[in-house]
């Protein structure tokens, strides 16, 4: 109301106690839009001025897609009103194309985070192209050009167990966060049991739960296909009803793009890693361990080379274990290994590298161990 009447300090008092700046009418004009047509009836830009002054945003568009600026009539009489806006709208294309620079900075963190993951070369280029299209048209909506809106990014990742779909959530989670597209880059990790109820009615609020939880971030249901019912018709599966769940706030949030509530618009494709990608992930765990990991303080033998690991792994795994655990292999291997080192080593050593040194003798210890467990199971 204060807009409408054209009243300067109400209008300050309203900004200064917390009101949207941008906060819409039906018609989609925002408080400069009719700050602007009342200053066109009454010859007064103070209001104008004062919400110039809070930063609103001269490139907001109608209904009609027509920025502020866009209702000001040519001819006499508006040039104080006309200049008022230019002026504005350039300085905030200046300043938002600065902030962009953030865009060049979050590409620049991406590849190097993606660059550590081995091997799944044509799954990096998919990322590259997906990524550098995301950040560009952040760039581009920051200086203010009118742009088609992409696709909101809901994406399947497939491929078999420890190929590094989790990893590579939390990365693009930090990525989207650090350009603005999420308030938080946390990464919800969730699977069927933490969705699907055991009765009639619980799996609806179960899963509400857990998408309150992932708010603000990325919700990354893994072993989706899981949640598909997959038993006789007459048998009870609340599966589907978990899916409903999810996809429901999402039907929300782009029911402006006809028949694509349904859809994932992004499949990202993890292979299996070869036996020398798994030496070389080894390698990598190995040089850089956390120190919450069982392996911090430990290195490997000189004799433990990628060459050689990989070798080892080749011929004491079958090509269908491999695929079964793919970098699971790895932790499990390492665990065993390590484990191997304590039965091998005597309570009289006394030599500090000998105590923590992981040799060829461990790893295949460890793989043979794999090996027995997955018999037993």
């Amino acid at each position: 109301m204060a807009v409408k009447n054209s009243s300067c300090e109400p209008t300050s008092l309203l900004l200064e106690r917390g009101a949207h700046i941008e906060a819409k009418a039906n018609n989609g004009m925002t408080p400069l839009h009719l700050a602007v047509w009342h200053a066109l009836q009454a010859g007064d830009c103070s209001t104008v001025s004062v919400l110039l002054s809070y930063n609103a945003d001269c490139f907001a568009k109608d209904d009609e897609g027509k920025m502020p600026l866009n209702h000001i009539p040519g001819g006499a009489g508006c040039e104080k009103l006309l200049k008022l806006l230019s002026c504005h709208m350039e300085e905030q294309r200046k300043r938002k194309a600065l902030m962009s620079c953030r865009e060049g900075k979050a590409m620049a963190e991406f590849e190097e985070a993606i660059s550590q993951i081995v091997g799944l070369q044509e799954l990096k280029m998919q990322l590259h192209r997906w990524a550098r299209g995301m950040l560009f048209d952040e760039k581009r909506r920051a200086m203010g050009l009118g742009i088609a809106s992409r696709r909101a990014p809901h994406m399947a990742f497939l491929g078999n167990p420890g190929t590094g779909k989790t990893m590579v959530a939390r990365i693009l989670g930090k990525l989207l966060h650090m350009v603005g597209v999420l308030p938080t880059h946390k990464v919800t990790e969730v699977q069927r049991t933490d969705l699907v109820g055991e009765f009639v009615g619980h799996t609806g609020p179960k899963t509400r739960r857990k998408i309150q939880d992932a708010e603000g971030g990325i919700l990354f249901v893994d072993e989706a296909y899981r949640l598909i019912p997959m038993q006789k018709s007459d048998d009870k599966d609340y599966g589907l009803e978990a899916l409903e769940e999810i996809m429901s706030p999402m039907k929300r949030v782009i029911a402006s793009n006809d028949g694509f509530c349904r859809r994932v618009t992004k499949f990202f494709y993890f292979e299996d890693f070869s036996t020398t990608e798994l030496a070389e992930i080894l390698h990598m765990k190995m040089k850089n361990p956390s120190e919450s990991s069982l392996l911090y303080g430990f290195k490997l033998h000189p004799s433990c080379s990628i060459e050689v690991i990989g070798e080892l792994i080749g011929r004491e795994t079958t090509e269908e274990r491999r695929k079964q655990m793919n970098g699971g292999l790895v932790d499990t291997l390492l665990i065993n290994a390590r484990e191997n080192l304590d039965l091998r080593l005597d309570f009289n050593c006394i030599d500090a590298d000998t105590m923590i040194t992981i040799t060829l003798e461990d790893l295949e210890a460890g793989l043979r161990q794999i090996s027995r467990q997955r018999q037993l199971q």
